[in-house]
């Protein structure tokens, strides 16, 4: 490996850095080559997100736990590796490359908000609040937790600065070493949940999950962000799949192979952590958020000893994944605004994460449901269009026409998610939303009208192309005339 700073290394290098040596070894062996790049699929999807949502799920879904997890796995598993896949058929080697058809400025505008979502505003706080929540808050009196958060944040997001811009092994050493570790505690929970369960899986069922656990658990799954940081990360899959040797042409069908088996694995995960935690409420209440009742469970099953030596996996493993995402802000905002410089824009996403750390992993969570319902129609919007993109050329007229129907309706989710709920005018402008649009009252209103967007853009694009059809033929027959 070339030396350069660690800092200019973001997560998902720290694991094609261990696994460079591999590379070479696996060239003549693709049914290895699809289980390495599976595996790095993998270690990119699970994060701090991809444990504390299912895990909340479980206990609010409650008996309806089987169909909420189906709407979940939609949007936790299979649109990021959709993500993946856009990423590897348009050859994009980034966030601005997908949404650059639709014009330069909305580019910028896609990565920016990307970005700020999955760094300083949430993506980054949530690694520390996870951290502290199921490692160091257990131990903490009561009058002590904000001081506690207060001072470990600080020092979380401290080394992650300091380990950013020096050249340090400590984290591709951990990455080696985490993800299997990480998983073993899981699965060992999970199987003593089989064995000695702690209650049936007939629980309580929260009003969000009464009516609707599909559709429900399919927003969900938003809160993982897999599904719009895969934008900003999968180019990094792109070159390890070409490190072993594949053709731009054969690329995508190999993460394709790959990204099916690491959705398996991670299927497989979700349901088993969603299932453990419905049948948690026979003798747990229910907690505030996914990481305080994962605590609790490991508590019930391991004591003291279980809860801190969990706590310390997930925060060794939500570390990686922080300066993963400092390195992936930092090095794509100076790409952008080349006038501020690289360390400087790692110094604001470590300030800004300490600050946003601090409302505390609830809070977090509930602010950024309103900003992910915005996200989430865009780039699945973004992600269709790259897929099916040669179909259309990557026309701007389609692009145009799908984003410009789907972005209303995404900000009127938003505004219907937003935690403060006395603002009358965006109350009647939700209001009449929810009435009038399809979908709307489920949080996917912008479905219908993607679809409307598609169909105008797809026309205008078909008459653009016959016009010049025609004009190319009257040209020709003029000049065989002249």
């Amino acid at each position: 490996m070339r030396n350069r700073p660690a800092a200019e290394i973001a997560t998902v290098d720290f694991f094609i850095a261990e696994k460079e040596g591999k590379i070479k070894m696996l060239k003549k062996g693709k049914r290895n080559n699809t289980v390495l790049v599976a595996s790095l699929i993998f270690g990119m999807f699970f994060g701090a997100g991809n444990l504390i949502f299912p895990v909340q799920l479980g206990q609010m879904a409650g008996s309806h736990w089987l169909t909420a997890a189906l709407g979940f796995l939609l949007t936790g598993t299979l649109v990021p590796f959709l993500a993946i896949l856009a990423i590897a058929v348009t050859h994009s080697r980034g966030v601005y490359d997908i949404a650059k058809p639709a014009a330069p400025w909305f580019g910028t505008l896609f990565l920016v908000m990307l970005h700020l979502t999955i760094g300083p505003f949430f993506g980054t706080p949530r690694t520390a609040a996870t951290a502290f929540s199921m490692g160091v808050s257990p131990f903490l009196p009561a009058k002590y937790q904000t001081i506690g958060m207060l001072v470990f944040s600080a020092i979380f997001f401290a080394l992650a600065y300091y380990l950013s811009i020096k050249e340090s092994n400590v984290v591709a050493w951990i990455a080696k070493y985490l993800n299997p570790l990480f998983l073993v505690l899981i699965v060992s929970i999970v199987i003593l949940s089989f064995v000695l369960p702690m209650g049936s899986l007939k629980q309580a069922v929260q009003p969000a999950y009464q009516n609707n656990a599909f559709f429900q658990g399919f927003l969900d799954g938003y809160n993982t962000m897999d599904g719009i940081a895969l934008l900003a990360l999968a180019v990094t899959v792109v070159y390890a799949v070409e490190g072993l040797g594949y053709s731009k042409e054969r690329v995508p069908k190999m993460i394709a192979k790959s990204g099916l088996l690491s959705i398996l694995a991670e299927v497989l995960l979700y349901l088993s952590l969603i299932f453990l935690c419905t049948s948690s409420l026979g003798l747990l209440k229910m907690a505030p958020n996914g990481a305080t009742a994962f605590s609790q469970i490991v508590g019930h099953y391991a004591g003291n000893f279980g809860t801190l030596f969990t706590g310390l996996v997930v925060t060794l493993a939500v570390f990686t994944t922080a300066m993963g995402l400092f390195a992936s802000f930092s090095q794509d905002m100076h790409r952008t605004f080349p006038k501020v410089s690289y360390l400087n824009w790692l110094r604001i996403i470590a300030f800004g994460s300490f600050l946003t750390a601090n409302v505390g992993l609830t809070n977090i969570i509930a602010w950024a449901t309103p900003v992910l319902m915005l996200m989430y129609p865009l780039a699945l919007a973004l992600i269709f269009l790259s897929l099916f993109s040669n179909f259309f050329h990557r026309s701007k007229i389609v692009y145009r026409f799908v984003l410009l129907f789907v972005a209303p309706a995404a900000l009127l989710d938003s505004f219907a998610n937003l935690p403060v709920t006395n603002l009358p005018v965006i109350s009647n402008l939700v209001s009449c939303y929810h009435q009038f649009i399809p979908l709307a009252s489920l949080g996917l209103g912008w479905l219908l009208p993607s679809i409307v967007g598609a169909c105008v853009g797809l026309l205008l694009y078909s008459l653009k192309n016959n016009r010049q059809e025609s004009a190319l033929v009257d040209d020709s027959v003029q000049r065989v005339n002249d």
